[in-house]
């Protein structure tokens, strides 16, 4: 991504945060602040103050779970949540390198409910495994799915490569994805 897309980018977040009054409502609310480097109040001053580099090397809006309470909360009226996606979607666009793995894992899950209407952990992460290219990182997960599998968490593949019944999403799911595929044209 060019440095004045990314700017562009960034400028929006700016405008979307320019409100703010630091009032730390949205840092209070958030039930991840704990494991973040900044803040959310921090991150917000840093966005104010047009320090993108040091906002897109924070680990904060990636930590952020899309609860809305910060948005629910601020006093203002601030899209907060929506401001942290679009800090996820620049990172991802300006250093795809270092979002590779995260994105190869959520784009895996992701086409596990399209095509099959929930998650199907083994197809899951066979699809995430393929992505990745590398022979050994199955061994590395292989102790977790033992664990889950033992505990009744995780079932072992019934493969049916499509075909059957609960395969393919039906009816509001179908349209879950094809809306977000119309909202992902027209931003």
């Amino acid at each position: 991504m060019k440095p004045e897309s990314i700017q562009t980018s960034f400028n929006e977040v700016k405008e979307m945060v320019q409100a703010c009054i630091q009032c730390g409502t949205c840092s209070g609310s958030c039930p991840n602040t704990f494991a973040m480097d900044h803040t959310p109040r921090k991150l917000w001053r840093m966005v104010l103050g047009d320090q993108a580099q040091s906002v897109l090397a924070s680990k904060t809006f990636i930590l952020c779970s899309s609860c809305y309470t910060c948005t629910l909360r601020c006093p203002r009226g601030l899209p907060l949540t929506e401001a942290m996606a679009r800090l996820v979607q620049l990172a991802r666009k300006a250093n795809p390198l270092l979002f590779k793995k995260s994105h190869a894992f959520y784009d895996a899950f992701l086409q596990s409910v399209k095509n099959h209407g929930r998650v199907n952990e083994a197809g899951f992460m066979t699809h995430y495994f393929f992505t990745m290219k590398d022979p050994l990182l199955p061994l590395k997960f292989t102790p977790l799915g033992v664990k889950l599998m033992r505990k009744g968490k995780v079932a072992m593949p019934a493969f049916n490569f499509g075909l059957g019944r609960g395969s393919r999403p039906r009816g509001k799911m179908a349209a879950i994805f094809e809306k977000i595929r119309q909202m992902e044209q027209h931003p």
